[in-house]
């Protein structure tokens, strides 16, 4: 066991990583590579496409080429240790692999991320072995891509580093949106599959029925959520959560804002209409604008895991919070 293995796992899902993409998954689903738990094997559990592994398991190839997959980071930072884990695949392992980081900037697809460098070199692998590799390199990585060569199993993946934030999302203030600081719904175009309070709930969402989700559109319209904040406050920050949401997602989203002090009926853009990405947690920072409702639209349906809206309340929210508790606790 390697020191750095006592630094986190800069991709595991229980801190917001996600596998983005997969060339292939016939076999087992390419999520797997990041779950937080030690995989398992059960004997005769068979499906429609034979034994199910929990792990990520390709096709055999009939040509020449890899298969590959590419992870964004819950926590991007320097990695110093990566673990390639064939547990379980003995006969089905893939003979090599090597491994590339990116430093992206924003939310790409997978295809957009075109500037990768080495992290770890091709390596042979062995079945149901666990698999050390030092990291040589100091910058910072918010995409992996595990290449398999040619095809077959890896139980997981596990990428160790210290975390290193992006500065321009270190926001100073609350979360205005807050269930339990006091925020309410107010209105909400579809709760078909669940309650929009879901998107403002303490914490993150641990799976897909954690979130708001609607119906599926057959018309021109698109899916809204109207939030009163808690206390009239300086938008600093708006982090609209996909996680777990892979093929329901909403393809954009926008996020406007009123101030019912000055014009209860004068919206005006928070975070104008952006692209979303599946199973991805989005954070904009965005110009201080005070408001004490903010409504979401997605575009044109789906779902969403979390909706958090950063800010400091003003003077007259601070007194809104103080009258709240006074005539509360008295």
């Amino acid at each position: 066991m390697t020191e750095w293995t006592r630094l986190p796992d800069l991709a595991s899902r229980a801190v917001g990583g996600g596998v983005v993409w997969a060339n292939d998954e016939l076999f087992a689903e390419r999520e797997n590579l990041i779950k937080p738990a030690e995989p398992v094997y059960q004997t005769y559990t068979f499906g429609h496409k034979g034994q199910i592994y929990d792990g990520w398991e390709t096709r055999r190839r009939r040509e020449a080429g890899v298969d590959q997959a590419v992870i964004r980071l819950g926590m991007p930072g320097v990695v110093r240790g990566i673990v390639v884990d064939t547990a379980f695949f003995k006969g089905n392992y893939p003979p090599f692999c090597w491994v590339e980081g990116a430093q992206a900037d924003g939310y790409p697809s997978a295809d957009e991320i075109t500037e990768w460098f080495p992290l770890v070199e091709r390596s042979a692998l062995k079945g149901d072995e666990k698999h050390f590799f030092d990291v040589a390199e100091d910058r910072r990585v918010t995409h992996v891509r595990l290449t398999i060569d040619p095809d077959g199993g890896v139980a997981r993946l596990r990428v160790h580093g210290e975390p290193i934030a992006d500065p321009r999302l270190l926001v100073p203030g609350i979360d205005l949106a807050a269930l339990e600081n006091g925020a309410v719904v107010t209105g909400c175009s579809n709760m078909f599959y669940s309650s929009p309070n879901n998107l403002i709930a303490p914490g993150q969402a641990t799976v897909m029925g954690e979130g708001w989700e609607t119906a599926r559109r057959r018309d021109d319209g698109n899916d809204w959520v109207s939030v009163r904040l808690a206390a009239p406050g300086v938008v600093q920050l708006v982090e609209l959560d996909t996680s777990h949401f892979k093929g329901n997602a909403p393809g954009w989203a926008s996020v406007s804002g009123c101030d019912e002090r000055k014009d209860p009926d004068a919206w005006f853009d928070v975070l104008p209409r952006t692209r979303l990405q599946p199973d991805t947690r989005h954070r904009f920072v965005v110009d201080g604008v005070e408001a004490t409702q903010v409504r979401l639209d997605i575009y044109p349906d789906g779902g969403m895991a979390r909706l958090r809206v950063v800010g400091t309340p003003t003077s007259d929210g601070l007194t809104h919070l103080r009258t709240m508790w006074t005539k509360t606790t008295n």
